[in-house]
């Protein structure tokens, strides 16, 4: 299990001990847990099952919250299975079941745009070992070489013959059949489902209603919890007086969990009324008095600290920098952000003796069941977790904090079902946040304006150190330094250095982590070292990007996105444009944004030209769905999200001061998918990475002034409405 899933409330250790059982054992793609015979739905490996019908089952062992692999996933065991889409059916495996089969199924959790990347070559497999057992199966019937026979479409035909046998015809036959261990996949070229738009597999049920989220979970004799931690981060329940409510009409019980209380009703809106009369004594620790002030002081204080983490040291960056024609220095910052999905922590949990079953709204119901079986102190094996759609998760909901608050509850109510909800005040103010960052940008020019040095040094909370407990490398936090140590210019001396400075916000990933908030720095100065040079903003960057192995892909994805856009072309009066390009999650990416801003300060977003470079585009309409969402979700946070600190405590609470984008200020949105082949990138996080520095670069050109600073209402900006468009 990936360090990214050790789940909240968990030493590392501890962590370790508990998911050992979890962890035994990997045997991706082809583990068969028992034989199947002339079953109704004869089971080639633990991705696929054949019914009679020829109905063709596929297993998707991560979560979906809206990030479409549910769909994308299947389509790659698809294509190398030669299977039928129309014929195909996706339903969720369980991590109860990856825990029996001793992780046939692998890494199950959706996090950092992996599930593609990571899991393809044994889902290729998969598919392709099942095509091969199918033909092996019709060859041995017929009596002929499995070489003279072909799949397609769910068919095994025998040219020669004119024979043909369905799937369904041949999988219990198939199924008794040893799965050859090596396969060959097939090329790239001979792809007939791969790279073709498909529709997602949950939208009809989505659209209907019939797809259940965690949050609707029922269950006969379910209870409901509200819960409420300390107002201070950490902070303890120092006593409690529930009198007001205790024998209030459908109120169960209120417990006194320690970190925090809960009241558990006959419905969930009982329960969450009740608690705002629950007196509560918090003990608050040393931390009452933080504020965003203090904060920024201390981030301010790491820019100057004695000794750095090194994260990378190219030549001699600080001679050269002495040596420069020209200077050019800046500081850019980037605030705590709260992830505020759709569908608030949810989880329901029913402990019967030593059983524990689960519903939960989890990006890793690996760590679901590892922090399940923990907290209620039963065995692994006795543990279900069921699966459930996501309503949104954007990196929230892999840890496990709540997970654990709801089995706590569960534990303490005698074998009831009960479904625990946090209220939006609760998620908003209990978050795991993005970090806030401090970002400082010192670059030399020569005479002819070529950078030769760049100095770059961050002052940041570390996730790694303070979430997961791990020690970093060398002293450098990899979300912390993300696209400024691994940046494709070809500058000669660059220094890229690291303050961790930890508060007692909680910080955790946020969609896209470093990728949300470096690049915005990295390519808002990369526009004004072009402005020091006096040169054009795209010429300037590819005179930076060699065309070579390292930086090839950085070319052509901004090539392909400028073309797109026009840049050069003559644009309209007081419409002006802005660039940036970045790798992120194993993919490239570039924007071009066209903005004007009037008299009010009101920024109108005339175009946004975005595109990606994912090396295979496995469903272009998806890409495109993903994109056009991150925009939404980027632009949010870049016109308004913050959450600040007064008295230890966010001072947003809701959407009335955690502002979301509506729908008639949203752009349009035109995506540019260039896939050069040869790798498998991210799709879900990258596009949030380019956005923000192209928007940026744009503002500033139509304001003339810079803008170093998130979000653009602390700068007296506001997103106007799009023409045409009512809310």
């Amino acid at each position: 299990m990936s360090p990214l899933n050790t789940p909240v409330g968990m030493g590392r250790r501890h962590f370790l001990q508990v998911t050992s059982a979890t962890t035994a054992g990997l045997s991706l793609g082809f583990f068969v847990p028992e034989r199947a015979s002339a079953a109704n739905a004869p089971q080639l490996n633990v991705w696929i099952e054949i019914e009679p019908d020829d109905t063709i089952v596929i297993r998707y062992a991560r979560a979906e919250m809206g990030q479409g692999s549910m769909t994308s996933a299947p389509m790659i065991i698809a294509e190398e299975l030669d299977a039928d889409w129309k014929k195909v059916r996706v339903e969720y495996a369980t991590a109860h079941e990856n825990l029996r089969t001793k992780r046939a199924y692998g890494d199950m959790a959706s996090v950092g745009s992996r599930t593609i990347r990571n899991s393809q070559e044994y889902l290729r497999k998969a598919g392709a070992t099942a095509r091969h057992m199918l033909i092996a199966a019709a060859a041995q019937q017929w009596g002929v070489p499995a070489s003279d026979c072909k799949a397609a479409l769910n068919k095994v035909s025998h040219a020669a013959s004119k024979r043909s046998l369905s799937y369904g015809q041949l999988a219990a036959a198939a199924a008794q059949l040893e799965a050859p261990k090596e396969v060959p996949l097939k090329d790239p070229k001979d792809w007939t489902l791969i790279g073709k738009p498909i529709a997602r597999v949950d939208i009809p049920d989505i659209v209907v209603g019939k797809i259940k989220y965690g949050i609707d979970t029922q269950l006969p004799g379910m209870l409901h919890a509200a819960v409420a931690a300390c107002p201070v981060f950490n902070g303890k329940v120092k006593s409690m007086d529930a009198s007001k409510v205790e024998n209030r009409r459908g109120i169960v019980k209120v417990l006194n969990l320690g970190e925090f209380v809960a009241v558990v009703a006959d419905n969930w809106w009982r329960a969450k009324e009740a608690l705002r009369e629950v007196v509560v004594d918090w003990d608050v620790g040393e931390h009452g008095t933080l504020s965003s002030t203090a904060i920024m002081a201390h981030l301010q204080a790491g820019m100057a600290q004695a000794e750095l983490a090194v994260a990378r040291n190219d030549g001699n960056t600080t001679q050269a920098l002495s040596q420069a024609a020209k200077v050019v220095e800046a500081d850019y910052f980037t605030p705590y952000l709260a992830h505020a999905t759709m569908e608030p922590m949810v989880c329901t949990a029913w402990l019967q003796g030593d059983k524990l079953e689960i519903w939960s709204s989890t990006q890793n119901p690996e760590a679901t069941l590892a922090v399940g079986a923990a907290t209620a102190g039963v065995p692994q094996p006795n543990v279900k977790v069921h699966p459930v759609q996501l309503g949104g998760g954007l990196g929230r909901k892999s840890p496990q904090d709540f997970t654990r608050q709801a089995v706590m509850i569960a534990k303490a109510m005698a074998g009831k079902p009960v479904k625990m909800l946090w209220s939006r005040e609760e998620e908003i103010q209990h978050g795991l946040y993005r970090p806030a960052s401090l970002m400082r940008f010192k670059a030399g020019l020569d005479a002819s304006g070529k950078v030769d040095a760049l100095h770059i040094r961050v002052s940041a909370p570390s996730i790694l150190a303070t979430l997961l407990k791990l020690p970093l490398p060398k002293g450098i936090d990899g979300q912390a330094v993300a696209s400024f140590n691994d940046h494709p210019y070809d500058i000669p001396n660059t220094l890229v250095d690291y303050a961790q400075r930890n508060t007692n916000v909680p910080v955790g990933f946020w969609r896209s982590v470093g990728h949300s908030q470096n690049p915005y720095g990295r390519e808002c100065f990369i526009d004004e070292l072009a402005q020091a040079a006096g040169q054009d903003p795209v010429a300037f960057r590819l005179t930076m990007l060699p065309n070579n192995e390292k930086s090839k892909r950085d070319r052509s994805i901004l090539q392909a996105v400028t073309q797109a856009a026009g840049w050069g072309s003559k644009l309209p009066a007081g419409v002006f444009r802005g660039v940036a390009e970045t790798e992120g999650y194993g993919s490239w990416t570039a924007c071009v944004c066209e903005v004007s801003v009037n008299a009010k300060n009101e920024v109108t977003i005339h175009r946004v030209v975005i595109g990606i470079d994912p090396g295979y585009a496995v469903n272009p309409d998806n890409i495109v769905a993903q994109f056009q969402g991150s925009v939404v979700h980027g632009l949010t946070a870049i016109f308004w999200g913050e959450n600040t600190i007064k008295e230890g405590r966010v001072e947003q609470s809701n959407f009335h001061d955690y502002r979301m984008m509506r729908l008639n200020e949203m752009p349009k949105v035109e995506v540019v998918i260039a896939p050069t082949g040869g790798f498998w990138g991210g799709v879900g996080e990258p596009a949030q990475a380019p956005l923000a520095p192209a928007l940026v670069n744009a503002i500033s050109a139509a304001l003339g002034k810079r803008i170093r600073s998130l979000p653009l209402k602390n700068h007296g900006l506001s997103l106007a409405r799009v023409q045409g468009k009512t809310a």
